[in-house]
């Protein structure tokens, strides 16, 4: 599976809201997820810590919308736009966040994932 065959099939995934499912099928063992910003979730590695931090996000935001754009590839690299509405759940407020992710791909496996926002 090439890179694009890679971003095209997460892409598709991804866009049906299904996160646990593309996790579970795209991620190597060994993946690294990296946030903008410090705390204890700026830079998680491995299957199970990264998929402890979506279950960290999804239990304290309230998705009311989202968009998937993309994907853009380059190489073993390809990137998403998301563009969520929010409320994330410490503050109460309703929010608009714009994101672009990029995904390291070897083996047909997302081997490191950015995000910036």
């Amino acid at each position: 599976m090439t890179a694009k065959d890679t971003a095209d099939a997460f892409t598709a995934l991804i866009k049906t809201g299904d996160f646990d499912a593309v996790g579970e099928r795209f991620w190597a063992d060994d993946v690294v997820s990296l946030e903008n910003g410090d705390g204890p979730m700026a830079r998680v590695a491995g299957k199970d810590a990264v998929r402890a931090k979506g279950e960290w996000w999804a239990a304290n935001h309230e998705v009311h919308g989202f968009e998937v754009e993309g994907p853009f590839v380059n190489g073993d690299q390809f990137a998403v736009v998301f563009r969520m509405n929010i409320t994330p759940k410490q503050t109460g407020e309703r929010v608009q966040m714009d994101e672009i992710a990029t995904y390291t791909v070897r083996d047909g496996k997302i081997v490191e994932e950015r995000f910036y926002y």
